[in-house]
């Protein structure tokens, strides 16, 4: 069994691109241009293969990206860097600015859901001491409703051109176990096999605001997918730094 994303980071916007992240990413943007960061330097705090932060490099900002797999700044080096963009290994708990306070940080699309309840915490001040006062943290996870409800002790297959996954979820009081098979097709025509473990786990939206609040940051507004105020899968939290 490989770590998480060992495999899956080569595959993981193709397989995700139904979440249309250029939406997403002009979501990420108005929200930012609303608290009044117009400009100035961005983190991306578990960055993956980098389509949010080349996203927001295209908006005008200076971006450093963060992600704990070096699979995944693999392929966001692959996919393009640019005067404005550079990647960093690091963990979300141990995080680093470079030269000088940021005016934002975002932390989106499930990171917080890799990181264990006792470490939530940590995260938030590590973010909290990379931003000047003022400065704007957009954070999301997926709520505790969908992982409980929706992924939650369920199985989900795909069988594309390329590549087929099998994917087994089991339910634990706080996290969901997850596990991936996937076959990926070769130039001549056979399939290889991998298998990756992921761990996701489940945080409820007043413990969340809690640990915003304690690592110094006031929660504007909560809401859903895109911003969408009936959308129940995803909490999106925009925070600025006291």
């Amino acid at each position: 069994m490989s770590e998480a994303y060992s495999t899956l980071a080569e595959w993981f916007e193709y397989l995700n691109a139904d979440c249309d992240y250029e939406k997403w990413s002009q979501y990420l943007y108005a929200r930012l241009l609303e608290s009044g960061i117009d400009r100035g330097k961005g983190m991306d705090i578990g960055c993956g293969s980098g389509v949010f932060t080349r996203a927001l490099a295209k908006c005008g900002y200076d971006m450093t990206g963060y992600d704990v797999s070096a699979a995944m700044l693999s392929k966001a080096e692959q996919l393009g860097t640019g005067s404005r963009v550079r990647y960093v290994l690091s963990d979300a708990r141990s995080i680093e600015v470079l030269g000088g306070k940021a005016d934002f940080a975002v932390c989106v699309n499930d990171c917080l859901n890799y990181i264990p309840p006792r470490d939530v915490k940590k995260v938030m001040k590590r973010a909290a001491s990379c931003l000047r006062k003022g400065g704007v943290f957009l954070f999301d996870v997926s709520s505790a409703y969908k992982l409980r409800e929706i992924l939650g002790n369920n199985t989900f297959c795909e069988d594309r051109e390329e590549l087929a996954y099998l994917w087994f979820n089991e339910l634990k009081r706080d996290r969901i176990e997850m596990d991936l098979t996937i076959f990926i097709k070769g130039k001549d025509g056979r399939f290889d096999r991998s298998d990756e473990h992921h761990t996701q786990y489940i945080h409820e939206r007043s413990d969340l605001e809690k640990a915003a609040a304690e690592a110094g940051f006031s929660v504007k507004k909560v809401e859903g997918e895109k911003g969408d105020a009936e959308d129940r899968t995803r909490l999106n939290f925009i925070c600025v730094r006291e």
